[in-house]
């Protein structure tokens, strides 16, 4: 059995531990879950992620309750099916899809999930960025995933609802992406709830995008929308030739809607200036990916931040790979396993 030390990244641990050991079968033990975390230990929304993947390999689970700061994993055999799957309140759809889609992009038939959280909460890539950004660059790789947000959800009541479908793959292809070449066009979605709709929240969130970005927008959806709780986001993509990067913004009680426009352009002129391949949300969430790979993947980043290199260090224990991290450059390299299911 493999010890993983949760307290070196918080839930980021938790979740590519459990995707990993439930692809590979590889019996886990994880301590000092969230350590270090106001509330540490498991959350609603990390039981439902263990739970899920641990259905998905007939998992033996001990300790998967609220508050646990220990668990052991250990997955028998594959049990792939269609799902519904409802969080509870705003847990985050895509933080649980992080722990479940490598599992599922190698499985034996297509596989559909419909899910019901936080499509737009804090500390989570919202479901805009995860269709849009994380699912791009897995399709570059040879993976065959369509999502759609059929439903948002804000903090706190959530109530958003996701449909995504996994068609099976054999193996990964290697990713190699240093350079971003020539911007394309950058695009925008301002999201809010229906009853924000006569203050223009929606607008002026675009209103403060234009204004300190500086740069031409190609499109920019607006949408108002019925939701459990009311709420607002902002996502920008930027596409260049070779990639694209992206970021999000969410709206608060007391924080003017221009505000947010405002913060998700400063983050996207940091991206931009990078000169990166891969945004600073990216270059951990890609991690496991690039390991499973075949052949060699070399990718540059705009940070390396604190969730890449937990990543890199949970791969490198569960699948025995070693990562090369030019700290100068901002550039990964790996060769990966070619892992292939079977």
């Amino acid at each position: 059995m493999i010890e993983i030390d949760g307290a070196i990244g918080y839930g980021q641990v938790l979740r590519s531990a459990i995707a990993l050991s439930a692809l590979t079968l590889n019996p886990i033990k994880i301590a000092n879950i969230r350590k270090g975390r106001p509330n540490p230990g498991l959350m609603a929304q990390h039981l439902t992620g263990v739970k899920v993947a641990g259905e998905f390999c007939n998992a033996e689970i001990k300790g998967l309750n609220l508050g646990s700061t220990e668990i052991e994993f250990v997955p028998k055999s594959f049990n792939i099916s269609d799902r519904k799957i409802d969080i509870g309140t705003a847990g985050s759809i895509s933080l649980l899809l992080q722990t479940l889609t490598p599992l599922l992009i190698f499985s034996d038939e297509p596989t559909s999930l419909e899910i019901v959280g936080g499509t737009d909460v804090k500390w989570s890539p919202t479901t805009t960025y995860f269709q849009h950004i994380f699912c791009d660059f897995l399709k570059r790789m040879g993976a065959d995933i369509h999502m759609e947000t059929l439903k948002y959800g804000f903090y706190p009541k959530g109530g958003g609802k996701v449909r995504i479908t996994y068609k099976p793959i054999e193996k990964l292809k290697s990713l190699n992406l240093t350079e971003r070449g020539d911007l394309m066009r950058i695009n925008a979605w301002s999201i809010a709830s229906e009853n924000l709709k006569k203050a223009k929240v929606a607008e002026r969130q675009v209103e403060g995008l234009k204004r300190t970005l500086k740069k031409e927008l190609t499109n920019a959806d607006i949408i108002y929308t019925t939701t459990l709780s009311t709420g607002s986001s902002l996502n920008i993509h930027a596409h260049y030739e070779n990639c694209k990067i992206g970021t999000d913004s969410l709206g608060e009680r007391g924080k003017p809607a221009e505000n947010v426009g405002e913060e998700s352009a400063k983050t996207l002129i940091k991206s931009i200036e990078s000169k990166a391949a891969l945004d600073k949300f990216m270059s951990d969430q890609i991690i496991p990916f690039i390991a499973l790979a075949d052949f060699e993947s070399r990718i540059t980043v705009e940070e390396i931040t604190q969730h890449c290199l937990t990543n890199i260090k949970v791969c490198e224990d569960l699948l025995g790979v070693r990562f090369e991290i030019d700290y100068e450059n901002k550039e990964i390299k790996i060769k990966g396993i070619g892992y292939k299911k079977g």
